[in-house]
């Protein structure tokens, strides 16, 4: 009987009183009118920080952040009991009143304090494929010895 590992990784999986798992994320979201502020790597570096210290105020996990000049890319591991959405929304609010803070010449191009375009793409990721989980899903029978009455 083959046996199926579902996770490498499950020393990663958060663990609660009523669950164990990972939810983790690929999020892209751009600054209002896809301007180009993050051409200058000062500018770039301080964006990172910001979206950083957001992540470790909420809990989540930054797996990997790429801040480009009209773009964020970023893959997360948020907490269970958070929503992908409301993820984002903590990260862009409190980004952005970091970056507005540190870099008061923004509010020129911002006036209203809005430096995130409301847009965003968020897609899960996990530590397996779906193949892996449908296989795994569909052999549970054999995996349990499971012997049904006819």
């Amino acid at each position: 009987m083959k046996q199926l590992k579902l996770s490498e990784s499950y020393a990663k999986y958060e663990r609660g009183n009523h669950f164990v798992g990972a939810s983790m994320w690929k999020i892209e979201w751009c600054p209002k009118y896809r301007y180009k502020m993050m051409k200058n790597p000062e500018k770039r570096a301080l964006v990172d920080a910001c979206i950083r210290f957001a992540a470790t105020r909420w809990k989540i996990k930054v797996l990997e952040l790429n801040v480009q000049p009209e773009h964020i890319h970023l893959t997360v591991q948020i907490p269970m009991t958070m929503t992908p959405s409301s993820a984002v929304h903590k990260l862009k609010g409190i980004s952005a009143k970091k970056i507005f803070e540190k870099v008061p010449n923004f509010r020129f191009r911002y006036p209203r304090g809005h430096f995130w375009s409301r847009g965003k793409n968020i897609t899960s990721v996990g530590f397996v494929s779906v193949e892996v989980a449908n296989e795994y899903v569909r052999n549970q029978d054999e995996h349990h010895e499971t012997v049904w009455a006819c």
